[in-house]
């Protein structure tokens, strides 16, 4: 797999904060960028641990570093390095992704209570 989904850039921004430098005494994260794509990679796809592709390396060893990292609020430290400047790019909502429960789509049954009427005055 030869694209990846991290920028140069945004990984500048976010390597600083992630766990496990090589210069680490002790167990270090060999590859700390091909973690996060990993990660990434379950997110977008929504697949199981257990489906990470061979290149990203073992799921189990890939899942126990997730575990610790959430453990440790990096991701939380990441996302609030990047959220610097918001791009409100997640807030786009298209109706292509917005679909109308039947119930709000004019079906058959409409209002069920009716409005009071007031009688006129003379």
């Amino acid at each position: 797999m030869d694209r990846f989904v991290l920028t140069d850039a945004q990984w500048a921004q976010m390597e600083p904060h992630c766990l496990g430098k090589i210069t680490d005494p002790g167990r270090s994260g060999r590859n700390n960028r091909l973690f996060v794509e990993a990660v990434l990679w379950i997110v977008r796809t929504g697949s199981p641990w257990r489906d990470l592709p061979a290149m990203f390396g073992n799921w189990s060893t890939a899942f126990r570093r997730f575990r610790d990292w959430r453990e440790a609020d990096v991701f939380k430290r990441i996302f609030d390095a990047l959220s610097d400047e918001p791009d409100m790019e997640y807030a786009m909502i298209d109706a292509t992704i917005v679909k109308v429960h039947r119930h709000g789509q004019g079906a058959k049954g409409g209002l069920r209570a009716r409005p009071l009427v007031v009688p006129k005055e003379a």
